[in-house]
């Protein structure tokens, strides 16, 4: 009996050491977590950067629009008519595949009443006079000067784009500019030709009424204008546009299918 008494008391010593030392490792592993942390936090280790930290940097604004560069502009512009020294100077940025630029240029009466009664022509009842036509007035008595700038404002606008370069290569800007900006013109170019090269016969063959098609086909298949579209939208990104239409009068900007009546307090400005 005295035997199994110092057993079963051995016993208990083992239970009672080994838990002494589970407990020992125990309170090691917390001492040494809470030294950590406290070098941590002497450390001043930096928090995560929040949301606003972590955004991009805001995309540069466009430079402050002056007289100058828009003189600038209308120099290094592929179709442009005039003087850049009149007293009045003209700049159109525009897409012939962007409905507001028919809107504007006056050509598609059928477009101008779809796009209701503020834009109606005043020729079929409205009270909308598009600025374009008077533009070109004033630039043909010479009292203006007159750029025409592409960037894209619809997506389908350039081989129409290139068959104007190609047109106004040869003195004929004009005339294909009003077919294109027409109804029919509208529609080849947003549901045909769009901007497919292949193309190209489609659409000389609907300018060949003002404008040679064996010409027209050599010039778009020729590519030489091929890398004139991006050089205009870098023309009109300089001056902040941002869509079609967009003119400006000197340095005054009309952004969208402004009518003529909203421009001419800045025409009759520029020509005091």
């Amino acid at each position: 009996m005295e035997t199994s008494m110092k057993e079963r008391s051995t016993q208990i010593q083992v239970v009672l050491v080994s838990l002494l030392v589970i407990a020992a490792f125990i309170i090691g592993s917390l001492f040494t977590k809470v030294k950590y942390l406290e070098r941590a936090s002497e450390a001043q280790i930096p928090a995560a950067p929040s949301i606003a930290q972590q955004q991009a940097p805001a995309a540069p604004s466009a430079p402050a629009l002056s007289l100058d560069l828009v003189k600038n502009v209308f120099s290094q512009a592929v179709i442009k008519f005039g003087d850049v020294n009149k007293k009045l100077v003209f700049i159109e940025v525009a897409d012939p595949s962007c409905p507001y630029c028919h809107v504007a240029a006056g050509k598609n009466g059928e477009l101008n009443k779809q796009m209701g009664d503020r834009f109606t022509l005043v020729a079929d009842g409205g009270t909308y006079v598009a600025p374009v036509p008077e533009m070109k007035k004033l630039v043909e008595s010479g009292k203006a000067a007159f750029a025409y700038v592409y960037t894209n404002g619809h997506g389908n606008g350039e081989m129409g784009t290139k068959a104007l370069y190609c047109a106004n290569e040869k003195g004929k800007f004009w005339e294909v500019h009003d077919l294109l900006m027409s109804s029919s013109g509208y529609a080849i170019i947003n549901n045909v030709v769009k901007n497919d090269k292949t193309k190209s016969g489609e659409l000389a063959d609907f300018l060949k009424s003002v404008f040679s098609q064996e010409q027209m086909k050599k010039c778009l298949d020729s590519g030489k204008f091929d890398g004139r579209t991006a050089e205009d939208s870098k023309l009109a990104t300089g001056v902040g546009v941002r869509g079609t239409p967009g003119f400006f009068i000197n340095a005054t900007n009309f952004a969208g299918a402004y009518s003529w009546k909203d421009m001419e307090s800045a025409v009759a400005d520029a020509l005091k």
